[in-house]
C-alpha cells in the first residue's frame, strides 16, 4: 500500500515493457510477398503496403532488397524452385510403380485441399501474361512438369509420342480443372475424377 502521506500522482510511473521488435529476413519477405500475390495479385506488392502489414519499417526491406524488382525476382525464383522440387518429389518412383505415381500426380495437382498453392500458381500465371521475366519463369517450369511425366509415361511402356501427347494432356486437365466450377455437374465427383485419371494414364 502507498502510505497516505504520499501522494500517489508523485510516484514515478511504471515502464511499460516494449513489445519486442518483429524481425523479418530475407525468406520471411518473400513468403510474405507470395501471400499477397495470391490474394491481391501483382498490384498489391507495394513496399509500404508490405512492410505495414509485417510490422516493419521499409528500412527492413532495404536492407534485404536492392529495390522492388529485386523482391520480384526472388519471389519467381522461390515459386520456381519450390515447384521443381514438388515435381520431382512427386515423379519420384521406383521402377514398376509409374502408373501409380501418375496416378498419384494427377490426385495432388487435382486436390481442392490444395488451394492456396493453386492461387499462387494462378497469380504467378496472370503475371506471367504482362511480363517477360515471370513468363520465361513459368515456360521452364511448364517444361520441366512436363519432362518428368513424360518419362514415367515411357518407363510405363508408351512410346515417346503417346507419352508427350499424355503428359501435356494431365496438365491442360488439372489445371483446366482448377479454373471451373463444376461441382453440380455430376453427383459423384470423385468417380468422375477417377474416370478421368483411368483415361489419362491407362487407356
Amino acid at each position: 500500500m502507498v502510505p497516505s502521506s504520499v501522494n500517489p500522482k508523485n510516484l514515478p510511473a511504471r515502464r511499460k515493457l516494449a513489445s519486442p521488435r518483429v524481425q523479418l529476413d530475407r525468406e520471411n519477405w518473400i513468403e510474405s510477398a507470395t501471400d499477397v500475390l495470391a490474394r491481391e495479385g501483382l498490384g498489391g506488392l507495394r513496399i509500404e503496403v508490405l512492410a505495414k502489414r509485417c510490422g516493419v519499417t521499409k528500412g527492413s526491406f532495404y536492407w534485404h532488397f536492392k529495390d522492388r524488382q529485386d523482391l520480384l525476382t526472388a519471389i519467381l525464383e522461390h515459386w520456381q524452385e519450390g515447384r521443381i522440387r514438388d515435381i520431382e518429389k512427386i515423379t519420384s518412383v521406383t521402377p514398376g510403380s509409374e502408373r501409380e505415381q501418375l496416378h498419384f500426380a494427377i490426385e495432388v495437382y487435382g486436390a481442392s485441399r490444395n488451394r492456396k498453392g493453386m492461387a499462387i500458381e494462378l497469380a504467378v500465371r496472370d503475371w506471367a501474361r504482362r511480363d517477360p521475366q515471370a513468363a520465361a519463369i513459368v515456360e521452364a517450369v511448364d517444361l520441366y512438369r512436363l519432362e518428368c511425366t513424360r518419362k514415367l509415361f515411357v518407363a510405363a511402356g508408351m512410346t515417346d509420342a503417346d507419352a508427350k501427347s499424355r503428359s501435356l494432356l494431365l496438365y491442360a486437365c488439372v489445371f483446366g480443372l482448377s479454373l471451373m466450377h463444376y461441382t453440380h455437374f455430376d453427383a459423384h465427383l470423385e468417380d468422375l475424377k477417377q474416370r478421368i485419371a483411368d483415361r489419362i494414364v491407362d487407356a
